[in-house]
């Protein structure tokens, strides 16, 4: 599970990166900032419950 949180991350921190850089791909920053954030809030969330 943690792989796949990390695999996720990755990929959303990319897609973040790119559509920073490139000026028309704006919108693609703003969707792989929103999903990274969404990402490591569930991954925090999974960690929290199988703590328990």
């Amino acid at each position: 599970m943690v792989y796949l949180i990390l695999i996720l991350l990755a990929v959303w921190l990319a897609l973040t990166i790119i559509g920073l850089i490139v000026k028309g791909l704006l919108w693609l920053g703003v969707i792989g900032a929103v999903l990274f954030l969404a990402t490591v809030v569930w991954g925090w969330i999974q960690s929290r419950q199988s703590a328990v």
